[in-house]
């Protein structure tokens, strides 16, 4: 293995690990659902550029699974989703939870970031590096502003949890452009492509390696200002189109991820040909007016 480009990579997580509201014109061998476009997140872009870089440097394809799933909560996601990828020999895993646990009102971080770190601890005891992320800022976030406290008290733990145990950490929280809401989806909780982008460049960065796009940090141009009518009318629309539902989803005890599986669940190589047709910096999708996530996007 070269250093500093893992063979073979896994990751698990929910909505932020899955890419949702990632839509590519070329995915990563990560097919959506039946009828869906191919979802392209950040994690499948990190791998693609982990895998040039093993290509570039005379090695094999990076072999890459994807065992997250939408509105996964931390349990399942240690329980199941962790030990298939280390099962797997993964020499890379990154671990993307705990964002749809903090949505529920008696959500306590402490105790999600007690067994977080037992995940962490059991994956580095078989020699697998850890990619952690994150959380988002939800400060400009309608309806998600009240769970910030806790979000900032769990990316505490992380980074303690990174540090105790020699793990890397995916600063969401720290990206500023994300700031924008163009980052997001129409959805206002999923990253859209050029917000997918940016996180995977962080995660380079947060490996140790150069980023692949060095402008990764630099905010969007300023959009046109949006009239306060119409921003109304947009917020109202968003609350009955994304608010009813997952009310409803919550009080019947279901998930917008009841159904799905992995989008891939297996180790396969990524080809570098999967890049074509995509532009350096995404596709940059409008997005809402606000926007949070879990670790990159909330979704329960």
């Amino acid at each position: 293995m070269t250093e500093g480009l893992w063979d073979p990579y896994s990751i698990s997580g929910g909505t932020a690990a899955g890419g949702v509201q990632a839509v590519a014109p070329e995915a990563v061998d990560s097919p959506a659902e039946p009828g869906e476009a191919p979802l392209r997140g950040w994690a499948d872009r990190l791998a693609l550029a982990l895998s040039e870089r093993r290509i570039a440097d005379g090695g094999a394809p990076l072999e890459y699974a994807n065992l997250a799933v939408r509105g996964r909560l931390l349990g399942p996601i240690l329980d199941a989703q962790l030990p298939a990828a280390l099962k797997a020999g993964a020499d890379l895993v990154s671990v993307v939870g705990g964002g749809n646990d903090l949505l529920r009102p008696n959500a306590d971080p402490d105790r999600l970031a007690a067994r977080l770190e037992r995940g962490v601890r059991a994956a580095r005891e078989t020699g697998a590096d850890v990619l952690l992320a994150t959380g988002t800022d939800t400060r400009r976030a309608p309806l998600l502003a009240a769970i910030r406290p806790k979000v900032a008290v769990y990316n505490a733990h992380i980074w303690s949890i990174a540090r105790r145990n020699g793990a890397y950490v995916l600063d969401v929280w720290g990206l500023r452009a994300l700031r924008d809401w163009r980052m997001w989806a129409e959805d206002r909780i999923h990253l859209s492509s050029e917000g997918h982008h940016r996180v995977a460049q962080a995660a380079l960065v947060a490996l140790g390696l150069t980023p692949d796009d060095p402008g990764w940090t630099r905010p969007l141009p300023p959009g046109a200002p949006v009239p306060v009518r119409e921003q109304w009318r947009t917020d109202a629309a968003w609350v009955r189109r994304e608010v009813g539902p997952w009310a409803a989803r919550h009080l019947r005890g279901r998930s917008s991820g009841d159904g799905r599986v992995a989008k891939r669940p297996v180790l396969a190589p990524v080809a570098p040909a999967a890049r074509a047709g995509e532009s350096a910096s995404g596709t940059g999708t409008p997005g809402g007016a606000s926007g949070t996530s879990d670790s990159g996007g909330h979704d329960d």
